[in-house]
């Protein structure tokens, strides 16, 4: 340390370290500003999460459609590729942490990114809505703009379900909190704008799937794009855990992406 600069203080580790998310003392625990203890029994792990991502309480309403969404995604079979890979690394030797952090690891922008890339797409609809343009119009002009860019159109379609389970029961809370005034609606209907779009000159519609209703969901809410993703990397936690979990209690080592038996032989010489 120069001699010329001040012995570092108390003060300058706590301001290095200030947060409005929690603090800590002795015999005290803060999040948000609520005693720990105030919350413990009180608040759903839902409301937890969005009292640590903004500061605030949630009202009933938001609460219970933000729960909706999380336990929408929490896991889609063992063929998804982040929970085939922590399924496989559990049987590596590693921790439960490590196989789950690896699992997580793989959400990106092609395996786990559709949600906040849908939420941009639909702000473009609503934006062009917004300047005056009538929204099937706007729905038909954002599509054109992001297929001359991609022919991968995110939030809407899906490889195994002609309409995804997961869509009227979530899009149904979502109706339900913009009857009760909890959430405008304003990206419901864009989406719903888009699906009639790549519904059209089509025997088979292409409609909305789960990372679509969680950006509706999550927009409806206020979250920005960002945070969409880090909301469905909280849901696909529970489920990479759970396989994980599952994995480590079935003895195998090594687990490969195929079954031993219809791997090929090698002999010596081969």
């Amino acid at each position: 340390m120069s001699r010329d600069q001040p012995e570092p203080t108390v003060r300058d580790v706590s301001d290095w370290w200030a947060t409005s998310v929690s603090r800590v003392e002795p015999d005290r625990i803060e999040l948000r500003g609520h005693p720990v203890q105030d919350l413990i029994g009180s608040m759903s792990f839902a409301g937890i999460i969005w009292l640590m991502l903004r500061g605030e309480t949630a009202t009933p309403g938001q609460e219970r459609l933000l729960e909706a969404a999380l336990v929408s995604s929490v896991d889609h079979g063992p063929h998804a590729p982040s929970i085939a890979v922590a399924r496989m690394a559990a049987t590596c030797g590693i921790g439960l942490n490590n196989a789950v952090a690896t699992g997580v690891n793989l959400l990106g922008d092609v395996h786990g990114g559709a949600g906040e890339q849908c939420m941009a797409l639909l702000d473009d609809v609503r934006r062009l809505h917004r300047d005056g343009v009538g929204l099937a119009v706007a729905a038909e002009t954002t599509v054109a703009s992001w297929r001359a860019r991609s022919r991968y159109l995110p939030g809407f379609g899906h490889r195994f379900h002609s309409v995804d389970p997961r869509r009227d029961p979530l899009l149904g809370q979502v109706e339900r909190a913009v009857a009760d005034r909890v959430v405008d609606g304003s990206y419901l209907r864009a989406a719903h704008a888009v699906e009639r779009v790549l519904a059209e000159g089509r025997a088979r519609p292409v409609p909305i799937n789960i990372d679509g209703c969680t950006a509706v969901v999550y927009a409806e809410l206020g979250f920005p794009p960002p945070l969409a993703r880090g909301l469905f990397v909280l849901s696909r936690s529970v489920g990479i855990l759970a396989h994980a979990w599952e994995e480590t209690g079935q003895g195998r080592r090594n687990k490969g992406p195929m079954p031993p038996s219809i791997l090929p032989t090698f002999t010596d010489g081969a």
